[in-house]
């Protein structure tokens, strides 16, 4: 069982800058593939970026790409979201996501296991 504790999100204006951090319970390097969904009420899970454990590969939706940037530290067991520029389409639940098995569709949540409480980010005008 692996546990994740999302942190770091609030309240912000359009344009600024917010770094959501994911502290997961076992070794970040052990976990195939971590990635960020969101969600807003009455709208399914969206993928939001992901990163592969060999390599450090990143994925992106098209939607932040440009603006958000996914990093994984393994000596801290942790999974960073740097987001810029933020918009107030951004706003919703953020959640961090761990996948246990290898070579996986990341932009599809069914393939991750194991799941964060969520931290909220919104984005006024």
């Amino acid at each position: 069982q692996v546990k994740l504790v999302e942190s770091g999100g609030g309240l912000v204006q359009a344009g600024d800058s917010l770094r959501l951090s994911c502290s997961a319970s076992t070794r970040t390097a052990n976990i195939y593939t971590m990635a960020w969904f969101r969600q807003t009420p009455g709208i399914e899970r969206e993928f939001v970026g992901a990163i592969r454990s060999t390599g450090g590969t990143t994925f992106y939706a098209d939607s932040v790409k440009g603006r958000f940037v996914i990093s994984r530290d393994n000596s801290k067991d942790t999974v960073s979201l740097r987001m810029d520029d933020l918009k107030p389409e951004d706003t919703a639940v953020y959640y961090c996501a761990a996948a246990s098995r290898p070579n996986i569709r990341p932009q599809d949540p069914q393939f991750f296991t194991y799941w964060g409480q969520g931290t909220q980010v919104t984005v006024s005008e």
